[in-house]
C-alpha cells in the first residue's frame, strides 16, 4: 500500500513540473502566467513565446503523462497505469511547484493515453487537428477530442480505460469553461497558422 501511495505521489509531482514556467523563465526571461491567458500550458506558450517554445512545452507536458503512466511498470507496482496518469494530470493542472496554477490537462492527458492506449492517442490526435483545421479554436478542438476519446473507449469496451478517459475528458471540459463562454460570445482567439 505504501508503495502504491509513493508511486501516485511521484506521478503527481512529475505532473507538477511546470514546463511552461521553466522554459519561459530560463530561455525567454518571461513568466507566461503574466501574459495571454495566464495559463501554463502549450497554447498560451505558443501565443506568448512562439512556435519553438510552444512545441517544447507541449512535448514536455505530453512526456509527463507518458512517464507517469509508466511508473507502475517501472517499479513493479500492481496498479493500472491509468491511475498514475490521472494523478499526473492533477499535478499538471494544480502543480505544487507553481502555486497550484497549471495547464488545462490536454497534453498531459494525451501523454497518458500515448502509453496506455497508443491507437486511441493517434485517433484523438487526428480528430484534434481535423477539428482545429475547420474551427481554428484550440480549446474547442481539445474538448471535441476529449468527447471523441470517451466514445472510442465506449466502443473499445475496456472499463478501466472508459472510466479514466471519462474523468480526463470531464476535467478538460471543466478547465475550459471560460473558453466555452468566450466561444459563445465569439471572443475566443482563433489560430492563424492552420
Amino acid at each position: 500500500m505504501i508503495q502504491i501511495i509513493l508511486v501516485l505521489l511521484l506521478a503527481y509531482l512529475l505532473g507538477s513540473i511546470p514546463s511552461g514556467l521553466i522554459i519561459g523563465k530560463v530561455f525567454y526571461k518571461t513568466d507566461i502566467r503574466e501574459h495571454g491567458s495566464g495559463n501554463l500550458g502549450g497554447t498560451n506558450t505558443f501565443r506568448t513565446l512562439g512556435v519553438k517554445a510552444g512545441i517544447a512545452v507541449t512535448l514536455a507536458d505530453i512526456l509527463k503523462g507518458t512517464l507517469a503512466a509508466y511508473l507502475p511498470v517501472l517499479f513493479g507496482i500492481d496498479i493500472n497505469p491509468l491511475l498514475a496518469g490521472v494523478f499526473a494530470v492533477i499535478g499538471h493542472t494544480y502543480p505544487i511547484f507553481a502555486g497550484f496554477r497549471g495547464g488545462k490537462a490536454v497534453a498531459t492527458s494525451g501523454g497518458v493515453l500515448l502509453f496506455c492506449a497508443p491507437l486511441m492517442f493517434l485517433m484523438i490526435f487526428l480528430v484534434f487537428f481535423a477539428s482545429l483545421y475547420f474551427t481554428k479554436y484550440v480549446s474547442l478542438s481539445s474538448m471535441i477530442a476529449g468527447v471523441f476519446a470517451v466514445i472510442y473507449a465506449c466502443i473499445d469496451g475496456d472499463i478501466p480505460l472508459l472510466i479514466a478517459v471519462t474523468l480526463l475528458a470531464s476535467f478538460v471540459i471543466y478547465r475550459h469553461r471560460a473558453n466555452i463562454r468566450r466561444i459563445m460570445n465569439k471572443t475566443e482567439p482563433k489560430i492563424k497558422w492552420l
